[in-house]
């Protein structure tokens, strides 16, 4: 195993400005699941009553989740490389 590969893998680990960003869109995705789990009177797809589609697809606790998989899967990763290239071109 190369050693340097396994130094910047654990200096990548220690920054804590890269730890905020990678951990924030699945807390927010969970925040959103707990959100509908302690009220599932928000979620209508529990008791859709005549309710059209749009009314059953944006629900508040569903469009948390959505935002956070979205910036975990979109946001989150370009912030990461350009962390990253900051840090490269701070050596």
């Amino acid at each position: 195993m190369n050693t340097t590969y396994v130094s910047e893998a654990a200096a990548q680990r220690r920054d804590p400005r890269a730890l905020a960003v990678s951990y924030l869109g699945p807390l927010v995705a969970a925040g959103g699941l707990v959100w509908a789990i302690l009220q599932p009177a928000r979620i209508t797809l529990v008791h859709p009553r005549g309710q059209g589609f749009w009314w059953l697809a944006i629900e508040p606790p569903l469009l948390v989740v959505v935002a956070g998989i979205v910036f975990a899967l979109v946001v989150a990763r370009s912030l990461l490389s350009d962390l990253e290239a900051h840090r490269a071109a701070a050596r």
